[in-house]
């Protein structure tokens, strides 16, 4: 009996879908930051959150990773309800996050951050032993430094990379642990472009099973890695559909774009 419950659970989760908001609304006093949040997002699934500025997409993320708790609704992650977790039983189910703000450690290397990413979530994490090369988990850092097309760099200080450099190093760090999930926050603010078009490349080439949403500013590069786009305006779901259909949107344009990309 047991078992049959076990594996019932786990057919459910294959199932489930990675992210589901009902009804999330966040208030901070009198401030309705987020109200009425309905989104449905399928394993695998990329996708983009597009809005100016104060629409609520960051506030969306920290009710998502846990850092805000939503004042109301709920939120399923791969058919759990998560609504009450703290931010690390988040990331041990499998949901990552980047920041706008670079979190990285300056003074090591390109792969020795990685390495203490992969670390951070592994069972070993306190373990002050030196790994060797031939470490599982510094294999790991290794494969994903190739990953993010930083392996020319790897022994690079993070202090000397560029700045798209370490956008990049950003997502491989995310990328630690067998991620589920991504929460890409505006990966592509400050980037030229040609590390735009490296960011659009890293981002189509990640594992097929990897889903995520990326808030972003430039709607070209957003569109051009996502399949579904919700549109956000004034803490409120304004739009949902295709790349295509959200880019020749009248109201889109009017309201986003001002008849021009990238604009926000």
């Amino acid at each position: 009996m047991a078992r049959g419950t076990v594996t019932q659970r786990l057919a459910a989760t294959g199932t489930a879908n990675a992210l589901e908001l009902r009804n999330v609304s966040k208030k901070f006093g009198a401030l309705e930051a987020l109200g009425d949040i309905n989104i449905t997002v399928k394993p695998g699934e990329r996708r983009a959150v597009l809005g100016s500025n104060g629409a609520g997409k960051t506030t969306l993320f920290n009710c998502i990773t846990g850092d805000f708790p939503p004042t109301t609704g709920a939120i399923r992650f791969f058919g759990e309800d998560v609504t009450t977790f703290p931010e690390q039983e988040r990331i041990r189910r499998g949901l990552r996050r980047t920041y706008q703000i670079s979190l990285l450690f300056h003074g090591l290397s390109v792969l020795d951050n990685v390495y203490l990413a992969c670390r951070g979530v592994s069972r070993g994490r306190f373990s002050m032993i030196r790994p060797r090369r031939n470490d599982a988990l510094m294999q790991s850092a290794e494969d994903l430094v190739r990953v993010v097309h930083l392996e020319d760099a790897k022994d690079t200080l993070v202090s000397d990379l560029s700045y798209g450099q370490q956008r990049q190093l950003e997502i491989a760090m995310a990328l630690s642990g067998a991620p589920r999930f991504i929460l890409f926050d505006e990966p592509a603010a400050g980037l030229s472009p040609t590390e735009r078009r490296e960011l659009v490349e890293i981002l189509t080439g990640l594992p097929s099973h990897v889903g995520y949403i990326i808030i972003e500013h430039d709607m070209d590069v957003a569109l051009r890695v996502s399949e579904q786009v919700t549109m956000m305006h004034n803490g409120r779901i304004f739009k949902e559909g295709k790349p295509a259909e959200i880019e020749d949107d009248p109201e889109v344009q009017a309201l986003y774009l001002g008849g021009g990309h990238g604009h926000g």
